[in-house]
């Protein structure tokens, strides 16, 4: 079986970038912990809500991959991650305004 797909010689990643981003995850997980202990009011939220962003950007592209897939699968989770946020928007407007 010779598909295209799954040929893995067009992204060889190597450890040492592995590791990079294994590091960086650790030091963003303990920054969003340092944020969380911090009292910084509204600001909190949205300094944990943009390295959230940030961790699962480097998660979807190194780990998974998703910086080699075709345009199509890119549009499609592109999609589903605005689907989401208008989810979490309406959600929001929804608290907000009881």
């Amino acid at each position: 079986m010779n598909d295209e797909h799954n040929d893995f010689t067009n992204h060889n990643t190597s450890i040492y970038k592995h590791l990079l981003v294994w590091v960086s995850l650790l030091v963003f997980t303990s920054i969003t912990v340092t944020v969380a202990g911090l009292n910084l009011g509204s600001y909190a939220l949205i300094i944990a809500v943009t390295i959230a962003i940030i961790k699962s950007s480097l998660v979807l592209n190194i780990f998974m991959h998703i910086k080699y897939e075709d345009l199509i699968f890119k549009i499609f989770l592109t999609i589903g991650g605005f689907t989401i946020a208008v989810i979490f928007l309406l959600t929001s407007f929804d608290y907000l305004y009881r």
